[in-house]
């Protein structure tokens, strides 16, 4: 039977631990039914996790005992940081939602020439990457950045291992030599395409500087959304 999994400010340096916060109570208690002599899993968000034994159902909080602390093992290795576009609708939210499912460690919303959406709601953002982290049976929630204007984002992202900017009209991605542990940094553009400007500045960068790509992901006219989510997982898996 598959435990259920829930991220926290969780200090495993007890016997016990008390979970206190209101949402996770709740939907431990009122929304999963869960009862005492139930067992759950407690992630600390910084790679380690427990099973965790109910032992008392609280009216505001629920007292658990800790067994093993261990590591988990379903981390990718590599820390890829996605740079996203902003999109319409729910797009932006479905981004967010399979890059944290694929195991991306970083996600930057950029603001581009052409994006159309200007704005994000953070928190429901943030709600989305943890229910997902803890579907997938991640050891962390994606770090969420505030957003990035599009040729700022290009040029700070030096720091990174390898820089990839997806853009339909270049030639078709290739896997290419990448350590484990690098840090990738992963660009796709709004629904409209790159601008001008910033496509000089990428192809710029790719021409002076040894991490710096610009790729395609194939012939077919990709969604932004499929085509960032497709990325990710050829970045992280290739």
């Amino acid at each position: 039977m598959k435990l259920h999994r829930f991220f926290g400010d969780f200090y495993f340096t007890s016997p016990t631990i008390i979970i206190s916060d209101i949402t996770l109570v709740n939907q431990i208690k009122n929304v999963l039914r869960l009862k005492e002599g139930a067992s759950i899993i407690l992630c600390d968000n910084k790679n380690n996790e427990t099973i965790a034994n109910i032992i008392k159902i609280h009216g505001k909080s629920i007292e658990c005992e800790i067994t093993k602390v261990v590591k988990n093992i379903n981390e990718p290795n590599r820390h890829i940081v996605l740079y996203c576009s902003l999109l319409k609708r729910e797009n932006f939210e479905l981004v967010i939602q399979k890059a944290t499912e694929i195991g991306v460690k970083e996600i930057v919303p950029l603001l581009c020439e052409r994006t159309i959406k200007l704005s994000l709601k953070k928190e429901r953002l943030k709600k989305i990457a943890r229910e997902a982290a803890e579907q997938s049976g991640r050891g962390i929630i994606p770090q969420f950045h505030e957003i990035q204007n599009c040729s700022d984002a290009l040029m700070s992202a030096q720091s990174n291992s390898k820089n990839i900017i997806f853009e339909p009209l270049s030639p078709l991605f290739k896997p290419i030599d990448i350590d484990d542990n690098a840090r990738i940094g992963i660009f796709i553009g709004p629904e409209g395409g790159w601008s001008d400007s910033e496509l000089s500045l990428a192809y710029s960068l790719a021409e002076s500087q040894k991490n710096y790509f610009i790729s395609s992901l194939g012939k077919l006219t990709l969604r932004a959304e499929t085509a960032a989510i497709v990325a990710s997982f050829l970045l992280i898996y290739n």
